[in-house]
């Protein structure tokens, strides 16, 4: 069982420490270390279109070096962070972005989250407010002479 466990240690660390890891090739990074520090900020915020949920700076799949080699093209050419980010979005649509614009074509999707657990707490208030309601209240004075009778009739009966 100890081995079992060790190896299980040594495969974690070797999983963490590949995930650390950026995709960024020496060949691919800009000599100006403030263009640099653009490009890498521009990636952090793509996603690679072949990758589940990672960055273009995390993945190594040949569509995100692309990726990484044009968003550093457009800031060489002099587009400032926004036109690269829109040059990518117009040319891959916004699910290139890691974190989706908000705009009025996704504002329903942004809202039904908070909409929806709103009115589950709704829901939620009035069911158990009902539930009170029904414990708390007394019978009336008639309610209270039928159960008299049911009970006396069932007496009889029996």
């Amino acid at each position: 069982m100890k081995t079992l466990s060790r190896y299980f240690v040594i495969a974690l660390i070797a999983l963490l420490a590949t995930s650390v890891a950026r995709a960024v090739q020496p060949d691919e990074m800009l000599k100006d270390p403030q263009l640099e520090a653009r490009a890498r900020a521009i990636s952090a915020e793509l996603r690679c279109l072949v990758c589940q949920n990672q960055s273009i700076d995390d993945s190594n799949a040949d569509l995100a070096h692309d990726l990484r080699v044009l968003v550093r093209d457009r800031i060489m050419a002099g587009d400032d962070d926004a036109a690269v980010m829109d040059y990518l979005v117009q040319r891959y649509g916004e699910y290139v972005l890691l974190r989706p614009r908000f705009s009025l074509g996704n504002a329903l999707l942004w809202a039904a989250g908070p909409v929806a657990l709103f009115g589950g707490l709704i829901v939620i208030w009035f069911t158990t407010r009902e539930t009170r309601m029904r414990k708390e209240r007394p019978l009336t004075e008639t309610e209270e002479a039928r159960v008299e009778a049911i009970i006396a009739r069932s007496l009889r009966d029996h």
